[in-house]
This record gives C-alpha cells, sequence and structure tokens, in this order.
C-alpha cells in the first residue's frame, strides 16, 4: 500500500468545532483513511476552541498582511487530529457561530475569512510546509470552495484537488467587487473560473476548477444534477458528470457505539436489546414524558428547518400520537418550528417533550431510548443521524431521498420476509406519505418479533467509515497518478 498525503481543508471539525455534519465528516475521516495508508493533515480556522485545544503548538509560517492583518500558520494535535491551523485573530477570534454573528446574520467579512482558508491552503500545497507535502487537498464545501483557483493562479506542480459537497443548499456567494480584495484577479472572474451570475460563487469556482468533485450519498450526486436539485449549479456538474461521484458518509462508530456509551442509562449491544428499557425510561423521565414502556417512542434529532421536514410532523402530529404514542424532540433552528413544538409539549403533556437548542448527550440518549428516528427531510445529502440510530436499535422512518434512500432497506412485506429490512422509507416528501409510513411503524410495532428483526438488522448493518475510506482512497491514489510526471 503506497502511502499518501492529503491535506483536508475545512471549515468545522469534530469534536472541536461544529454545526452540523461537515464537522463529524471531518472528524472521523483520518482515522478511517490511515488503515488506507493515508496520512491526513486538517487544515482548519483559529477560532477560540481550536486554538485552546491544539496540543504544543508550532509555528511554521508567518503572514505579515493576510486579509487584513497578521496571521500564522500553526501546527499541533488536538486529540487524535493532525492539524494546521490559521491562527488569524483579525478573521477568527470570535464568540458563538463560525458563520453567524451574534444577530443570527454572516459575518460580514465571511468573504475574506474562507478566502484565507483557501489561499493557506493553496500556499501548503506549493510546498510551504516541507515537512508536510500533500498529494491531494480534499477541499470541503463552499468555504474551501476557492482552493483550486489559488492553486491555479500558481506556475508548476500541484496537488491533485477533490472537492465535496455537504450540502448544495449553501454556495458561498459575494459581491464581485470584492474580487481584489480577496487577492483574485480579473482573469478568473469568468464563466470558467469563479464568476456565478455576476458574483463570486466560492462553490461554484471549487467545482469548475477541481480535478473530482463528491458528494456524499450516490443518490444526491445524481439529484444535485437536475435542476430540482441542483441549485442553479446542476448544469455545470452535469457537464463535469464523468468526474462528479457520490461516497457514502459513515459515522465514528466508536463515538456511536450504545455497548460503551456514557450518555446512556444502560449500555446495550444487539444481543442484549431488553436493556434499551432502561434508555427508554430514562428519557421519558428526562423529557417529561409519561413512564409507559408499551408507548411506541418517536424520537427526533435534527435542525429545525422546512428542508429537514419537521413541518410535516408538526401537520400530522395528533395521527403520530393517537394509541398513546409519543415524540422526544431535540433541535434548534427556525423560531416558528421551536415555539410550535414548544407549544406542543404543553398541548400534549406526557406525550410530548421537546428541548430546543442542543445537548449532545441527550442526542445520544434519543437515539439509545427511542423506538423510532423520524427523519423527513425534503433533501438530504446523506444524513448521520439515520445511521446512528441503526447502531443504536431506534428504527429509521425516512424520505426516500439522498442518503436517506441509500442507507435505509424499506420495511416492505418482500424485504420483511427476506430479514432485509432495516426501517421506514417514504415518498413523495408530503404529509399523505409521510403519515402512511407512520400507520406501517404503528402496525409492525405491535409485532414485537419482527420489530426486534428490524432492530437487529439495522445493529448488525456496517455504517462505519472503513468502506468511504476505501473510496476516498482510491480516488486520491487515481488523482496522484494522474499528476505524475
Amino acid at each position: 500500500m503506497t502511502p499518501l498525503n492529503v491535506l483536508s481543508v475545512t471549515s468545522e471539525v469534530f469534536p472541536i468545532i461544529k454545526t452540523g455534519g461537515l464537522a463529524d465528516v471531518a472528524g472521523a475521516l483520518p482515522s478511517a483513511l490511515a488503515q488506507e495508508g493515508v496520512t491526513v493533515v486538517t487544515l482548519v480556522p483559529g477560532y477560540p476552541a481550536v486554538l485552546k485545544a491544539l496540543e504544543r503548538p508550532e509555528v511554521l509560517h508567518q503572514y505579515p498582511g493576510f486579509f487584513g492583518g497578521t496571521a500564522r500558520l500553526l501546527s499541533g494535535r488536538a486529540g487524535d487530529l493532525d492539524l494546521f491551523v490559521i491562527d488569524a485573530p483579525h478573521l477568527f477570534e470570535r464568540s458563538g457561530s463560525p458563520y453567524l454573528a451574534s444577530n443570527g446574520r454572516d459575518w460580514p467579512d465571511n468573504a475574506r475569512r474562507f478566502a484565507a482558508l483557501g489561499r493557506a491552503a493553496a500556499d501548503i500545497g506549493q510546498g510551504l510546509t516541507p515537512g508536510f507535502v500533500p498529494d491531494v487537498i480534499h477541499a470541503h464545501d463552499w468555504q474551501a470552495g476557492l482552493v483550486p483557483v489559488y492553486l491555479s493562479l500558481s506556475d508548476g506542480p500541484r496537488p491533485g484537488t477533490v472537492i465535496t459537497i455537504h450540502n448544495i443548499a449553501f454556495q458561498g456567494i459575494f459581491p464581485a467587487d470584492l474580487l481584489f480584495e480577496l487577492g483574485l484577479p480579473t482573469s478568473v472572474f469568468t464563466v470558467d473560473g469563479v464568476e456565478y451570475y455576476g458574483q463570486i460563487g466560492f462553490l461554484k469556482a471549487g467545482l469548475q476548477l477541481a480535478d473530482r468533485i463528491t458528494t456524499v450519498s450516490p443518490t444526491y450526486a445524481k439529484e444535485i444534477q437536475t435542476p430540482e436539485g441542483g441549485m442553479a449549479l446542476d448544469g455545470l456538474l452535469r457537464a463535469r458528470s464523468n468526474i462528479v461521484s457520490g461516497i457514502l458518509n459513515g459515522i465514528d462508530d466508536k463515538v456511536w457505539d450504545p455497548s460503551t456509551d456514557a450518555h446512556l442509562a444502560r449500555p446495550y449491544d444487539r444481543d442484549n436489546l431488553a436493556a434499551r428499557a432502561d434508555n427508554k425510561r430514562a428519557l421519558q423521565e428526562r423529557l417529561g414524558l409519561k413512564p409507559d414502556p408499551e408507548a411506541l417512542l418517536f424520537g427526533v434529532v435534527s435542525r429545525l428547518s422546512e428542508q429537514k421536514g419537521l413541518d410535516l410532523v408538526l401537520a400530522g402530529l395528533s395521527r403520530l400520537l393517537a394509541d398513546g404514542a409519543q415524540l422526544a424532540l431535540l433541535g434548534a433552528g427556525d423560531k416558528a418550528l421551536e415555539d410550535s413544538f414548544q407549544t406542543a409539549r404543553i398541548v400534549y403533556p406526557g406525550q410530548v417533550g421537546c428541548f430546543v437548542g442542543y445537548d449532545e448527550a441527550l442526542a445520544h440518549q434519543i437515539q439509545g431510548g427511542s423506538d423510532a428516528l423520524l427523519v423527513p427531510s425534503r433533501f438530504e445529502p446523506c444524513g448521520l443521524t439515520q445511521l446512528c440510530a441503526m447502531r443504536y436499535g431506534s428504527i429509521p422512518i425516512v424520505a426516500r431521498v439522498g442518503g436517506l434512500a441509500d442507507t435505509i432497506i424499506d420495511a416492505n412485506e418482500m424485504a420483511i420476509a427476506t430479514g432485509a429490512a432495516t426501517g421506514f422509507q417514504f415518498g413523495p416528501v408530503n404529509l399523505g406519505a409521510a403519515l402512511d409510513a407512520f400507520d406501517r411503524a404503528k402496525n409492525l410495532w405491535r409485532d414485537k418479533s419482527a420489530w426486534q428483526r428490524l432492530q437487529e438488522n439495522g445493529m448488525g448493518a456496517d455504517v462505519s467509515w472503513h468502506r468511504a475510506a476505501r473510496q476516498y482512497a482510491n480516488l486520491y491514489r487515481s488523482l496522484r497518478s494522474l499528476r505524475s510526471p
């Protein structure tokens, strides 16, 4: 197995800084890739949490003038991660979200902040750090979209480039008059460069110039090449369809392991499913639900947004809760949805429990204590929560989109008969189809042996990063071969 160096470029990484699934991917993939002979160093902005986590930092380079101030490139470790960190206080020394100010709006200088991420990555790719010269740079989402652009501006050899779309709805679009401020010449402001409907498109630029494009599930790779799913980038993606692929995400099966999970009231595994009852009881107690072991307890761990389809859960709540069923929800996002679920908790005392915000321990407890997990997303590039649900024996009920369609085998009559089913799918994504799925789950719940078989099927599935890591390693090696003299 030939060793390979990869620079991963990301705006967040678990467990240091996280707003969504991107952080989980960036945090878990390096260790899985190590088993494939791939050494990964992750480049991340120097947010306060990152600098605090960095162990024994070493200064690799000083930038006297770097997008409006002085900056340093640091190296070090944080837990199991090897990191390069851009220590630029004028860009990243801010509390709260990596992307949003306290008023909930984007930081006004996000273009400069994430152009700096791309510029530093390109510098590393061109030999700034002799101790680590990447064969491939793997850019994640729009925040790293300018990496291939900056690399294209320099002569000489350069690493191969991969850009992964985690959610095409977020594209990083900024005014054209920032071009010079971002260190970009007018020659790149074309349809074949960074220009996007008269503005600068970070994601568009990355998709235009990267050597390979991946996204986080095979179905999503197809969906984004359609007008309905491509968010106005479908034409570009169809034009480059020969380099577009979908590699299904995994989860960190050490972090998400019900047999060792310290957040649970009682650990369990596939051979001891009866122990889940203690976790269900603990979850009911924590969220003020009636302590009823026979109640079908639905869980939700999600951002509260229209994309995630949680309005369908609200619209169908009376049907969902019929026959004494319960709902345990953890999430935050759209204020109207937050308020509506809080109201539902009052209208359905003992049947609806919710926590508005994010609580890592509670996320694990809902996976370990709920009987079924709802993921009714209108679109979902991959989804990780349904993979966690499978690992924890909570039956996923999902919309038939993106990675949800790729990961869950619907409990139709044939799949149940052959012992293949792992959950419930529904489509199209509307209230009627969702209600049908809820009812199907309720009907199967009455057959405890059939329900347990679904749990065992899900818990027996490989939802780790091993398969994806092998696919990424093969992709990286193909790029190195492509660029070899």
